[in-house]
């Protein structure tokens, strides 16, 4: 029970339930003013940009379907993309190559899937399919699962020095009123985690996040003719998530897309300091 509860928790921001309807988006909300635009038109701009985060709520089939949409464009368009996955923790990197390289079966892919993700496979199988069939690489972008366990049920002050060591180089988590704010904004109504439980969980996400932004960094680095689509839930997905984290100075031009959520993340309550499209029913 303790460990459901816990992966109830930290699925929080990104496991909002909305009526689902509609097959995809057919148009795209262009935040810096307010357009309407085709949904090639926000590919034309996503295409020239280093990383490309697309939101996700954790169980809704057509943002999946948006995301590999996305992918299927940007790949088509030559800009050979990598895929960030917030699904796979860093340390199973391996597998992930494996079954990108078309050398690893898939019953013995869902043992390694099921270990990192919750998830149904069926929610992620097109996206994952597809990066094999085309050998477009997959990375891993997420923490030890007991370190992020352990931040969000203890804060960030409760690690270790060795369990410190498992982090990238120089993390550290300071959560300051803009980012508490900021996620207090996009899921006002859960006002029960407004106390110390809240801000372990906010430790939480920014651990995440700049331990996210630094894999992602470190694969360009390493892969200057890439770039990298990430898929990430939308707590992650902000612009005030993983990319508030990427470092570099601005060497890498990042887009921000997320799926519209009634209620939530709709137009007319999301600024370009947010995202850069709203992909709309």
């Amino acid at each position: 029970m303790k460990k459901t509860a816990f992966l109830a928790f930290v699925l929080l921001l990104s496991m909002i339930v909305y009526a689902r309807s509609g097959s995809g988006p057919q148009k795209v909300l262009r935040v810096s003013d307010g357009k309407v635009v085709a949904f090639d038109q926000m590919i034309d701009d996503l295409k020239n940009a280093s990383l490309v985060f697309v939101g996700e709520i954790h169980d809704i089939p057509e943002h999946h379907q948006a995301q590999l949409d996305i992918i299927k464009a940007v790949h088509q368009a030559d800009r050979e993309p990598a895929i960030g996955l917030e699904m796979f923790r860093a340390e199973n990197q391996a597998v992930l190559t494996s079954w990108s390289q078309g050398k690893m079966p898939l019953k013995e892919f869902l043992v390694s899937y099921y270990d990192n993700w919750r998830m149904p496979w069926p929610l992620y199988r097109d996206i994952f399919e597809y990066a094999r069939e085309h050998e477009v690489p997959l990375r891993g972008l997420n923490i030890p699962e007991g370190i992020s366990r352990k931040i969000a049920e203890r804060g960030f002050s409760s690690l270790t020095a060795d369990e410190r060591k498992q982090l990238p180089p120089g993390i550290s988590c300071n959560v300051d009123p803009a980012y508490m704010e900021f996620i207090k904004r996009a899921y006002s109504g859960h006002s029960r985690h407004q106390d110390k439980n809240f801000v372990n969980f906010c430790e939480a996400q920014m651990v995440w996040d700049k331990a996210m932004a630094w894999h992602a960094v470190g694969y360009l680095k390493k892969n200057p003719d890439r770039s990298m689509v990430i898929l990430a839930g939308i707590g992650h997905a902000w612009k005030r998530g993983i990319a508030e984290q990427l470092e570099g100075n601005g060497k890498y031009t990042f887009r921000v897309v997320l799926p519209a959520i009634p209620g939530q993340v709709e137009r007319g309550n999301v600024t370009a300091e947010d995202a850069d499209y709203l992909l709309l029913e």
